[in-house]
């Protein structure tokens, strides 16, 4: 089973991540994960903190000769902004802030000083999660699976994008966008919209969409809650901060039909396979993979950070007390892309790791080979009457 920890605060020193149950004979440099690291940093939309940092990863542990060796890999991150807090005498902070777990975490913890719930609630911490997806990204490599994700939807603007605009190719023209959207105009208006929330003094949110490309079917299992894929993934998305809700494929839009109208049929293809005509259900039914891709969406709410003034309490003097600034994005969505992609690799990597066992990638490739698919070969029926025959 694969396993990762994250710690450290927002301007601690550093930023460390455990991956375990990774296995041997991964092809991995910093780069690979550097690469990720430097995408979750661009964005349009972006705060000050941005040109401060400049992540770059050390890895510690469990690569040996540019391979992993199945120990645990160990990941630090320098925080540079650390240089400018390290001698300073921080201003008491009591006025908690709405939307942040500035009130929520001195319930639970009992917190004398507020900024101490800031510190490790904040995204910063996406910046291990990010590196510990960009491995998991490197093994689905290795079994051809790609995973990548884009903006649809930043405020207001909203883009539609039709069944025919392949997802391979929506992946490669966002990136080319500071904003993430694959379509050039759209892109544009979203850019008024954030350029109008930096004027209104405000903050944007928007929704994501997320896919993984030829996942193999059969991840996952509808035997008990907790081994549904679908939960799972929906789990991962919105543990990420201002992350509040999530779908699998059409969720929300589906609800609204009628079941005609929703469910992917089953059609017999070339040699015997088994191919859907759509992918509403987002590559999953029942809480398994179909083999159709993965597509998944996160919906942001806007960073709770905001420079205009809301109504809190001092929770010093007790009297109520308007909140102060402090430094964040506008909007964070182009840079929560990345974040949304890791998270759905760290998923989709214990679920392979899980089908296939095996301490190193060469002992997972044939077993990776000899999976069940979707054909009739595959899938050979008794087609004679039975009964369950319980003792009862």
């Amino acid at each position: 089973m694969l396993r990762f920890l994250t710690a450290g605060e927002s301007h601690g020193p550093s930023l460390t991540a455990i991956l375990e149950g990774m296995p041997a004979g991964i092809p991995l440099t910093s780069e690979d994960v550097n690469r990720e690291l430097r995408r979750r940093q661009e964005g349009y939309g972006s705060g000050g903190r941005m040109n401060i940092e400049h992540d770059t990863i050390q890895i510690t542990s469990g690569v040996a000769a540019g391979k992993t060796t199945g120990a645990p890999i160990a990941l630090i991150v320098e925080n540079r902004d650390y240089k400018n807090w390290r001698e300073k005498d921080i201003a008491p902070m009591t006025t908690p802030r709405p939307g942040h777990a500035d009130l929520t975490g001195a319930i639970k913890y009992g917190y004398r000083e507020l900024r101490i719930a800031l510190e490790r609630a904040s995204a910063r911490e996406t910046t291990m999660r990010v590196a510990a997806g960009a491995i998991c990204k490197k093994l689905l490599a290795e079994f051809g699976i790609v995973v990548g994700g884009y903006v649809l939807q930043i405020g207001s603007v909203k883009v539609t994008l039709g069944e025919d605009y392949l997802l391979g190719a929506r992946i490669a023209d966002a990136e080319k966008s500071d904003v993430r959207c694959p379509v050039p105009e759209i892109a544009e208006r979203m850019h008024e919209e954030i350029r109008q929330a930096k004027i209104n003094k405000d903050t944007l949110g928007g929704v994501i969409e997320v896919v993984a490309l030829n996942v193999p079917p059969g991840l996952g299992s509808h035997v008990q809650y907790d081994r549904r894929l679908d939960g799972k993934i929906v789990a991962a998305l919105v543990s990420i901060h201002a992350m509040k809700g999530a779908e699998v494929g059409a969720a929300f839009e589906n609800a609204g039909k009628r079941g005609s109208e929703v469910h992917d049929q089953i059609r017999l293809g070339e040699g015997g396979s088994l191919n859907r005509a759509t992918n509403r259900a987002g590559g999953l039914e029942g809480g398994i993979t179909t083999g159709e891709p993965i597509v998944a969406r996160a919906a942001m709410k806007p960073i709770s950070t905001v420079m205009k003034s809301l109504e809190s309490v001092n929770l010093a003097t007790g009297q109520p007390e308007q909140t102060t600034y402090e430094r964040s994005d506008f909007c964070a969505v182009p840079r929560a892309v990345p974040i949304c992609e890791a998270m759905l690799a760290l998923v989709l990597a214990d679920e392979m790791i899980q089908k296939l066992g095996g301490d190193s990638v060469d002992e997972m490739r044939p077993r990776f080979e000899s999976l069940r698919r979707a054909r009739l070969e595959d899938l050979p029926m008794d087609n004679v009457e039975w009964r369950f025959g319980y003792p009862i």
